[in-house]
């Protein structure tokens, strides 16, 4: 189960990265504005995303989860292959919003379902194995997209069966969309696991609401402070590869293809190590664990995403950026396992979809586009991008530390009031 979910996870991120890398293709090709392309990339795809997260999970809530995640799938998966398809800008939107309401049906079901799966001393394990398909789902799309560049200037076009003669950057939907749907077939092979509440129904969206008001010290710090490190990782991910560009004289291709191994390599080693690191400190005692890791992975960042765009020498920034990579990625398994901990069973994946529509908007909306407003308005030159990025990380992961340690008291008085209610 861990692992075709995982699988899932891996289709939705190369599904959701994989436009940002073919920004030039595509410009040249449809003639769009770099404004028109942020509103592909960004906006549309992260409202519909998160917002649909919430009617999907109250769906999950009540029915079955599977089934829920199953349909998504094959949503995104056709949608992404629609991309390549589309020949205007309002069709490639329109497709794009299909994608983000599809991927808005796994986040909180999935986490949903190992929450019920796992007991609590492994559960961040799971929970990172399943959020390593992010690093797994990014890296990918990262290569394909450096493989792309290269590719575009060798072969104009390219002959599908049926479809007929597209351009090279509309293959590359098709062949990252189709296999989405053999992984909505595997889904089915997945057993529903047993809820641990047996209640009946919904839960209104009332006492969702109140039960999230009771508790927003906890909730309200852990949710904006992983979304400050989410931020600064969203950051640096749009505007790494042009860094090196500029800063270093890399080819589009190069820059492309470094990212790329860099996440699936360190990226997955650093989600695994963290969700090891989570359930270790859970077994000695330390209910608070994965908050914790959360401020061990900012503490991290804090040093090596502040050093990197200082490096004189490729090796040095190489270096560094494989530092980023590991404690960029160290949080997110415990992230997952502190929302669904937090939520009792009969409402959860509600909370989880909540937690990440505040997570989601925060860190999509602002981490870009602060350190492109830096870098316009405070610099005003696109040689200072290297100040941009390490001046959002200083502020943003100074943040996530003061907001995680912060909550750790009110971390552990949440938890203790679920056990009790248990207990009774």
């Amino acid at each position: 189960m861990v692992g075709v979910l995982t699988l899932a996870n891996v289709c939705a991120f190369v599904d959701r990265q994989i436009l940002a890398l073919l920004v030039i293709p595509i410009r040249r090709d449809l003639g769009l504005s770099l404004t028109e392309m942020s509103y592909l990339i960004g906006l549309p795809f992260a409202v519909f995303f998160t917002l649909m997260g919430l009617p999907i999970a109250r769906i999950a809530d009540s029915g079955n989860r599977r089934n829920v995640i199953t349909v998504g799938i094959a949503l995104w998966s056709l949608m992404t292959a629609a991309c390549g398809l589309a020949g205007t800008f309002t069709r490639l939107l329109l497709a794009r919003i299909g994608v983000g309401v599809g991927e808005g049906s796994l986040m909180a079901p999935a986490s949903s379902m190992l929450t019920d799966y796992f007991k609590r001393d492994r559960l961040s394990t799971a929970m990172s194995v399943y959020q390593m398909g992010i690093f797994l789902g990014s890296g990918v799309a990262y290569l394909i997209g450096g493989w792309v560049v290269g590719l575009v200037s060798e072969q104009p076009n390219w002959v599908w069966p049926v479809v007929g003669v597209i351009r090279p950057w509309q293959s590359v939907f098709m062949i990252v969309g189709l296999p989405g749907l053999l992984v909505a077939l595997l889904l089915l092979t997945v057993r529903e696991p047993e809820r641990r509440d047996h209640a009946k129904g919904t839960v209104p969206i009332s006492a969702v609401a109140r039960y999230l008001r009771d508790h927003a010290r906890a909730y309200g710090l852990i949710a904006f402070g992983f979304a400050l490190s989410a931020a600064v990782n969203w950051g640096i991910a749009a505007f790494l590869a042009t860094f090196l560009i500029q800063s270093h004289g890399w080819t589009a291709s190069r820059a492309g293809m470094l990212q790329g191994l860099l996440t699936v390599v360190f990226g997955t080693l650093g989600v695994l190590a963290g969700g090891r690191v989570s359930d270790a400190l859970v077994k000695r005692g330390f209910v608070d664990g994965p908050l914790r890791v959360g401020i061990i992975g900012a503490v991290g960042m804090l040093v090596s995403a502040t050093a990197y765009p200082f490096a004189r020498s490729d090796a040095a920034v190489i270096a560094w950026l494989v530092v980023v990579n590991i404690c960029a990625a160290f949080p997110w398994g415990a992230a997952t396992t502190a929302a669904a901990e937090m939520v009792p069973p009969a409402m959860r994946a509600q909370g989880i979809a909540l937690y990440w529509l505040a997570i989601n908007l925060v860190s999509q909306l602002l981490g870009p586009w602060a350190v492109a407003v830096i870098t316009d308005t405070v610099f005003q030159r696109d040689a200072a991008l290297g100040y941009s990025l390490a001046i959002v990380n200083v502020a943003g992961m100074t943040g996530a530390i003061a907001l995680l340690w912060l909550a750790l008291p009110a971390y552990r008085e949440t938890l203790a009031r679920g056990e009790a209610v248990n207990t009774s």
